[in-house]
């Protein structure tokens, strides 16, 4: 690049400093008659703009490799080009029936907490694991929680465990820091803004985090896992929401966040399918039921089963509204609350089905829904857990995964493998 701009240099003080004349002088004498100065000085400006052309894009060309550079940095303390596992890489294919439970980075890093996880695998009808790689600290599980990642990959494989990797998307307090320029902001004290949780998001817009989550994505998939689950894939919810203002997405926010999120679905999953990475998405069980919150959250079912290979629609009967199903207590009446989302929510499949011209059969295998497996609204006994996953297998559900933030299944629910 110096050699270059060094040219241009030299051809613009070569032509203002020695002039025409000179240089028609300095042919002359050896012997080129057929110059022209007039010529040359009309020709002249305009090598000097090609010359310069080729200089800007060659600069152009060097700031994004430069970038493509860091952000692999800050993925990863190792980058994807001289990463080598110790341990062979290998990968599942996706079970026709995935049943899954979700294992928390903190217990995947501490293998004497994470061991009583797999022996439940091992004993029951669990055949997959959900394992945080990046959570809504925006801590990578690589960089310091879970300093054997590459042998408990190669383990689980070895027990045939279907292994996904858990990535929360837009809400990172760690990439708010790094770069708050694309970070929501807050239109009354123009600094970041925070939800009701004291939670930093980035602006959901913003193509430099979807290529962030693309790189750590496929850095996943590389490691070993099978599978790359996105959670956060949505504007935020809860908190002062009048204050928001979206430094990418602009005004755009206001009217179409199911169009930003719509087209953040399609490039990530454009990405990865080009990678043969299967993908799945975690969203609002309340989007089945009614479509008074898509303009707020973004996320609308229809789109999600339009682009993810599965969808994962968060139905923890804790979390309707009172009355749903005409239940006081939603969460005390799970396989009602179970049977009557996820019929609405093979209603949307069908429609999706009928619109894109793909089987019925397929389009409703993606959903695989997230049961709760914690207390909330009701003590979560074995039949309550279990309820959940009858109502599902009732209607044709027969993918799921179980939540539990503090990774204490209820054994009892589970059939005996």
């Amino acid at each position: 690049m110096r050699g270059l701009a060094a040219l241009v240099t030299f051809l613009v003080i070569s032509f203002f400093y020695i002039g025409t004349d000179g240089y028609e002088r300095y042919i002359k004498r050896f012997g080129h008659a057929t110059y022209d100065a007039a010529q040359a000085a009309k020709t002249l400006p305009d090598k000097l703009e090609s010359a310069q052309k080729v200089l800007e894009e060659y600069q152009a060309k060097k700031a994004e490799e430069e970038k493509k550079a860091a952000l692999l940095k800050e993925v990863a303390s190792t980058s994807l080009l001289s990463y080598v596992s110790p341990y062979p890489v290998t990968h599942i294919e996706t079970p026709k029936e995935v049943k899954a439970v979700y294992m928390s980075s903190w217990v995947a890093g501490t293998p004497s907490v994470r061991n009583k996880i797999i022996k439940l695998i091992d004993d029951t009808e669990i055949n997959a694991v959900v394992i945080d790689v990046k959570d809504n600290t925006g801590l990578l599980s690589w960089n310091g929680r879970i300093n054997d990642l590459d042998k408990l990959l190669f383990e689980l494989h070895e027990k045939n465990i279907y292994v996904i990797a858990r990535v929360a998307a837009f809400q990172d307090p760690l990439y708010v820091k790094k770069h708050p320029e694309i970070s929501v902001k807050n239109t009354k004290t123009g600094g970041v803004w925070y939800d009701h949780k004291g939670m930093p998001w980035i602006d959901t817009g913003s193509k430099q985090m979807w290529e962030y989550l693309l790189e750590i994505s496929k850095e996943s998939y590389a490691r070993g896992f099978d599978e790359i689950n996105l959670d956060y894939i949505r504007f935020p919810t809860d908190g002062e929401l009048s204050l928001m203002s979206f430094p990418v997405s602009g005004e755009r926010a206001k009217t179409d966040k199911r169009g930003i999120v719509a087209e953040f679905y399609k490039y990530i999953t454009d990405e990865l399918r080009k990678e043969g990475i299967p993908t799945s998405a975690d969203l609002f069980g309340i989007i089945m039921l009614t479509k008074a919150d898509i303009p707020v959250l973004g996320q609308d079912l229809h789109d999600g089963l339009t682009y993810f290979d599965y969808v994962a629609p968060m139905v923890y009967p804790s979390h309707f509204y009172p009355m749903t199903a005409g239940y006081k207590n939603p969460a005390a009446n799970p396989g009602a609350i179970i049977n009557y989302s996820m019929s609405a929510g093979l209603k949307i499949a069908d429609e999706v089905a009928s619109s894109t011209g793909q089987s019925t059969s397929s389009v409703r295998a993606k959903l695989r829904p997230w049961y709760q497996d914690f207390d909330m609204g009701a003590k979560y006994t074995k039949e309550l857990v279990r309820a959940q996953i009858d109502a599902g297998e009732k209607i044709g559900i027969n993918s799921w995964m179980l939540w539990d933030p503090a990774n204490t299944y209820t054994i009892g629910a589970l059939k005996a493998e």
